[in-house]
């Protein structure tokens, strides 16, 4: 018998992430989304939503399969929401896909080939768990600088970062539907939106 007493630790804190309750009015998971332009539309119009119902910052994502067009997940900035300053648009889709699958890699044996489209540039945390993150194919919308404009801190990305992932076998594709990404950035400018990050 031990001579101390048995002590029992405090459970720690619980981290739950979850869509806003809106996701089910603008996202259609049964669609197959065939083109390119479909498919960063529906990312873009996260973002939009996002940002009209006040539940973040302006950036949105999805994420699906390759060869089938068919939506595995769609993820929205959220740091403010859920007091998480990992909880880009990006990581939230990664996070929700990933899940979706039942697989932390969406390369893992088995996988279709998986593809993130993203409303704007990815930050250096985005970009950096794009390797991890086992998609084969990044097409993002509003750039870098739109985001810098806006005073958003997108960190240590260079023209490196890009051949680096481009060597791992991911495609980048950028600049998709631009002007309309970067409408979405303007309308959370005028609305006064927290730049959390600046």
């Amino acid at each position: 018998m031990s001579d101390h007493p048995s002590r029992t630790r405090p459970s720690g804190p619980v981290v739950r992430i979850e869509y806003p309750a809106w996701v089910s009015d603008i996202v259609d998971f049964d669609k197959t989304y065939v083109t390119d332009t479909e498919k960063m539309q529906l990312a873009i119009a996260v973002s939009r939503a996002n940002v009209e119902r006040s539940t973040g910052g302006p950036f949105g994502a999805a994420i699906y399969e390759r060869a089938t067009g068919r939506l595995v997940a769609v993820g929205m900035n959220s740091v403010v929401r859920l007091n998480n300053c990992t909880l880009h648009g990006e990581m939230v889709a990664f996070m929700m896909a990933q899940q979706a699958v039942g697989s932390f890699s969406l390369s893992s044996p088995g996988q279709p080939v998986h593809e993130l489209f993203t409303s704007c540039e990815p930050c250096a945390m985005c970009l950096g768990a794009t390797l991890w993150s086992g998609v084969k194919r990044v097409v993002y919308g509003a750039g870098r600088a739109d985001a810098s404009r806006l005073n958003f801190e997108e960190g240590p990305v260079f023209p490196a970062s890009y051949v680096y992932l481009e060597e791992r076998g991911i495609e980048i594709v950028r600049d998709l539907l631009r002007d309309e990404a970067r409408e979405v950035l303007e309308l959370y400018r005028t609305r006064s939106g927290m730049i959390y990050n600046g």
